[in-house]
Parts: C-alpha cells; structure tokens; sequence
C-alpha cells in the first residue's frame, strides 16, 4: 500500500511540475520590475502594474512623475534590490495568488544618500495560460513618506563667500552691508515719470530699465520691485527723498582697499552662461555670484563654498515634515595672504596716477607685501557704481586702467645689470676689481654692428671695474662684459635666475624671457641684453626676487603669497658666493651715496639699491621714444622690505630718479 501511495506522489508532482512550466513566479516577474526601475524605464515598469493602479495612478501620476522627481533631484547610481521567496513561501504565493516581496532602494541625490525599505505587493491575474503577476503600486514605491501623500521640496542654503585678508587679518575682500534699492510702484506719487527719471539718475541707470523691471509679469501695485544695489550712503539718503523708493539693508561683496588693490584682489559678478562652461550641473543657480578677475576669480572653487540641501517631505497640515536628505551648508574658505594692505595702499597711492606696476617682498623669507598695477579701478564702483558709462571710460582710458601690470613682462633696463654681475661673477668672466679701458661716450664693437653704437651716460677717469660700473650704470661696461662672455653663458645664467621658467608662486604672473625665441644669435642683440636692452622682459615679482641672491649669502627665496605657506624656502641656490654677494650688497648701498640714485639718500636711514631707464624706441635711431623709470630698492641695514617700482613715461621727469623718490618716500612710510 505505502508503495502505491509514493508511486501516486510522484506522479502528481510530474504533472504539477509540468503544468506550471510556463507559469512565471512573483521572483521572476519582479526582478524584471526591479530591473527596469533600476534602467529608469517607467513606461515599462507602469505596463506592469495592477488594473486598480493604473486605474488610480494615471500615466503622468507615475511615469512622469517618477521622471521629473528623479531628474529634479538629481538622482543618480541607483541601487534596487529584493528577498526572493523561498520554496515554501512561493508554495503559498502561487497556491493563493498573491505575494509580498520586502526590497530595498538606494540612491544618490543633490542631498546627498537615500535609501529606504519597503514592501511590493504582487497580486496574480488572468486565466490558465494568461495568468501574470501585477505590482500593486502606491506612491511610497518612490519614497514611503509620500504613501499617504506630501509635497516633495527642496530647500537650498547659500554658504557665506569666504574672505580674503591681509597678513594682518584686515579685510581686502569681505561681506558687508550694501543697501539694496526697491520701488513700490503704488507709492510713486501723483509724478511717476519725474521720480523715476531722478531714481534712474541717481542709480546710473536708464528709465527704461526701471520700467522693464517694474512691468515683470509678477509685479503687483503694493509689492516691493528690486532695482539695483548700492553702497554710497549718501545716494541711499537722496534716494529716500524720493516718492516710491524703499531701501532694505542687505549683505554684498565689498572691497575695502579700493583701487589699491583691484588687480590683485579683483571682484565677483553675476554668474554667466559663459562661467558655467566648465562646471557640474547645478554647481551655481542663475542668481549666484563668481570670482571675474583676480584672487577672487583664481580661488573661485576656495571661496565660494558648498550650497547646503534639503530634500523635505511637506505632510498635510498639522504633520510634521520629514527630511528625506540633507547636505550641510559649507562656508567658503578664508583665504589670508602674505600681503600688508598698508604697504599696498601707500605704493599704489604714490603713483598719484601714473602707470606702472611694483611688487615688494620680505628679502629673507620670500613674502610678498604688496603687488600694485596703476591705475587701476575700483572694485566697489564695478559691483555698486552709480555713475554712467563706467565701463566704456574704463576701455578707452590711454592709461589702460583694466591692465594688470604686475602679471605682465617689462624691458628691466638697467635694473638687470646686477643680475648680470652676479652671472659672470659666478661664470669667472666678470673679475670684480679688473678695469677695462672705455673713452667716450659710445662703444662698437667692430663692422659687423654696422651704425648701432652702445652708449652710456657719463664718462669715467681711468679703468671701468665692476663697482664704478654699476655705481655710474655704465651701459658700455656691461656690454663688453655680456660679449665677452657669449651669449650660451649669459642665457645659462639668465635661466639660473628663472628666465623661462614658471614662477613657482600661487598667482598667475607671466614668465620672463631673454628674448622672443629664448636665444640670442644676434651680437648686438647680446649687449643690450646685457643692460636691461633688447629684447629682455620680466616681471616686477621677478625682479625684486633676482635681488634676494645679494641679500642671502648666493641663493634665491622662493615667493610665497598665503601664509599657510612655509617660508624662508630657497628656489635657486649658489648664484652668488657668499664674499660676492657681500661685495654687491656694499656696491648697491654706493650707487645711492654716490652713483644714479642719490635721491634715496635722503632718507633718514640708509637705503640700498639700483636704478634701471627702459627705453621703448620705435626703431633704433629714434631719439624720442617712451622711457619707463626703474628702481629697486631697500633699507640697508634691516632687509625686511624689498621694492622693485616702475613708472611709465619718466622721460620728461628726472627718469629713473623719479621712481627713486617715490620708492624712497614709501620705504620712510613704511618704516
């Protein structure tokens, strides 16, 4: 009997197993479900669903809404798994024709991480052969807090810009009050046109830019119309004289330092289509400001911060909301350079408005102190200005104020000549107390320069030696050392000092260059060189660097600009032996008690240094042509301060000598 009842068993589960062959399990039919929500394709995923879903759920009730949720919240490395039934568990599935299949969803999202659990309900439908299973769908599919409804939300935190400062912590760029102008259209009074012609005045604004603001599709009579920020109090005092207007107090971007320090600093603007090229989706919302020049445009990614992000679910009313995702507000980074805003501010001032550009660094650590182009802008004016037509008087102004000097390149003339002393001083071709015999004022070297002639501004008694040379800045001496020395030497040299080289610095500056090739095959060419002349461009940060061999027994500081950076680091090592170096130092301190910059001497402490006229002719026989004065100078004795200034345009006042006073007073400030 027990044979036949197992024999009969058999038999019935080789018929069950074979009627339901074809049938498709509730596993089976969700990991197809889960494998389109995880491909994002909803339209399949909603062919999958219950009639009563569909009939209470709409397409654009899940498919689109599923669509525009995951796109407005930036849903990204989607993640959905699920328990299969076990055999027993699948036993009663099939036999009642309903199945819970707990799963899980993970997600990435502007917020940050999502995840959460839940549970599918698949309910069996259709005869014989047709019979499927359905996915019984409520909207906690997409998030279970908005099961019983809800609002999904984002609310976004701006982080406060960080602030650039001074070594002494004085604010060069910060966020401070600013007074931001509105009108009430309502409140214009019986005279709308006249009020709004004197707003536009004050403002620098057009009357119909007014009137396209105030005529914006959302604008009502009593509401409150946004028209410019400014930051003069004395315009936001005329402007509540006026009928209509109304001022709020707000926070803007505000450079105390002015134009002192605009081409280093720059400014922020409006965020562009144009900014935005080379940035991830939704890093910046249409409203958002940018760095557009400067250190605010060069730490842009430091200073702006992180925007903070919540994905709120608003429940009815009297529920409280949930957050589904948060991510903290993240200020943005103080950055504190090594710049001293009084030094800053007392070069640029000095300049009274000439053009022309200065660094000034700590000889010994390699800090900078101050990096000045004029003329230059006022940042403020830029953000906040109320005059008219600020930006076309600053394109056509002949003094180029939009013009960053301090990152660009310049003739040196002779301020170079100690650079060249230090280079065949090293290379043996220059010995230091060795005269050479020069009459006249001019020197050539012979058919092959044709016309050209190199000349020098006084004659000597007797042999030229390396100290009256650099005393009297006699072009001709250096000239006949450069050719003597071969131009392979002195570009060696030159790129010993960095010629061609980026600078090892945080702030863009153009490298210098020994000519337009890095190669000087032309004799002539070779000698100008030599003085300052040819084609020889640097930088003034590079200048007053090429000084610091002289001040520190033959090596070179490498320049620093935050003061997180360490100090005191070498670039370039033995330029210069220590007795050398000595011997320069004692030689710069003469070229001002009795050589080119005698006007330093006046100083009621002593000052070292050289001076150095860049003479831009057109041609080589032109007699007229710009002359950019040059003086880089320090005190003696301290060696705390280094100023290599240049002035464009000396030729009708004293040259060089006129860099000289101006250096000279702003060392006496300073110290």
């Amino acid at each position: 009997m027990k044979k036949i009842t197992l024999f009969l068993s058999i038999i019935f589960i080789v018929f069950l197993t074979a009627c339901s062959e074809d049938e498709v399990t509730p596993n089976e039919r969700f990991d197809t479900y889960v494998k389109q929500w995880n491909n994002e394709e909803f339209a399949e995923m909603y062919g999958m669903l219950t009639a009563k879903s569909t009939e209470t759920y709409p397409t654009e009730e899940f498919v689109d809404r599923y669509a525009k949720i995951y796109e407005d919240l930036d849903i990204s490395d989607l993640k959905v798994t699920f328990e299969k039934l076990n055999e027993d568990e699948l036993e009663i599935a099939m036999e009642e024709g309903t199945a819970t299949l707990p799963f899980k969803v993970e997600m990435e999202s502007l917020a940050g991480p999502i995840a959460f659990d839940y549970d599918a309900t698949l309910i069996q439908k259709g005869e014989e052969q047709e019979k499927n299973w359905f996915v019984q769908w409520d909207p906690g599919f997409i998030f279970p807090e908005i099961k019983d409804g809800g609002k999904i939300r984002i609310q976004s935190v701006e982080p406060k810009r960080g602030e650039i400062l001074d070594r002494n912590k004085m604010p060069l760029a910060m966020n401070g009050p600013i007074f931001e102008v509105g009108i009430v259209p309502e409140k214009l009074g019986v005279n709308p046109k006249q009020n709004k012609e004197e707003i536009a005045d004050l403002l620098g604004i057009s009357v119909d830019g007014i009137d396209t603001a105030l005529g914006a599709g959302w604008i009502e009579p009593h509401l409150l119309v946004p028209i410019k920020d400014i930051y003069s109090e004395e315009t936001r005092d005329k402007l509540l004289q006026i009928d209509g207007v109304s001022i709020d107090n707000g926070t803007g971007r505000i450079y105390p330092a002015g134009e002192a320090a605009a081409h280093l600093v720059g400014y922020v603007g409006q965020v562009t289509a144009e900014d935005l090229e080379d940035k991830e989706p939704g890093e910046y919302g249409a409203n958002d400001v940018i760095g557009k020049r400067g250190l605010e445009q060069w730490y842009e990614e430091r200073l702006k911060g992180e925007r903070g992000l919540k994905i709120i679910i608003e429940k009815k009313e009297g529920e409280e909301s949930v957050i589904l995702a948060e991510k903290t507000v993240k200020d943005g980074e103080t950055i504190s350079l090594t710049v001293d805003v009084n030094v800053q501010e007392r070069i640029y001032n000095s300049y009274d408005g000439d053009a022309g550009n200065a660094a000034a660094i700590d000889p010994k650590t390699g800090e900078t102190l101050a990096l000045v182009s004029s003329p230059a802008f006022d940042p403020n004016e830029i953000l906040y200005g109320t005059g008219t037509n600020l930006w076309e008087g600053l394109q056509n102004n002949e003094q180029k104020p939009l013009l960053n000097r301090f990152s660009a390149t310049f003739a040196p003339g002779s301020v170079i000549k100690p650079v060249t002393a230090a280079i065949g001083l090293q290379n043996g071709s220059i010995i230091p107390d060795e005269g050479i015999e020069i009459n006249g004022l001019t020197w050539s070297n012979g058919e092959g320069w044709g016309n050209y002639e190199v000349r020098r501004v006084s004659e000597s008694n007797g042999p030229v030696d390396l100290r009256d040379a650099l005393v009297r800045s006699d072009n001709i001496y250096f000239a006949t050392m450069g050719v003597e020395m071969g131009s392979e030497a002195f570009i060696i040299g030159l790129n010993n000092f960095g010629f061609g080289e980026e600078l090892p610095y945080e702030y863009p500056i153009t490298s210098s260059t020994v000519s337009s090739t890095g190669e000087i095959n032309d004799e002539v060419l070779l000698a100008n060189s030599s003085y300052g002349q040819g084609e020889l461009e640097m930088s003034a940060i590079h200048l007053a660097l090429t000084y610091t061999p002289i001040l520190n027994e033959g090596n070179m500081v490498k320049p620093t600009l935050l003061m997180s950076e360490e100090t005191s680091q070498i670039w370039k090592e033995n330029l210069l032996s220590a007795d050398h170096a000595t011997m320069l130092q004692d030689t710069l301190r003469e070229v001002v008690t009795d050589g080119t910059a005698k006007k330093a001497d006046e100083a009621d402490f002593p000052i070292s240094g050289k001076t150095g006229t860049a003479e831009l002719k057109l041609t080589g026989d032109d007699k007229s042509g710009q002359e950019n004065g040059w003086f880089v100078g320090y005190p003696t004795d301290d060696q705390d301060i280094l100023i290599a200034m240049m002035v464009e345009h000396t030729e009708d006042r004293g040259g060089s000598s006129y860099t000289v006073e101006k250096v000279t007073d702003i060392l006496m400030n300073v110290k």
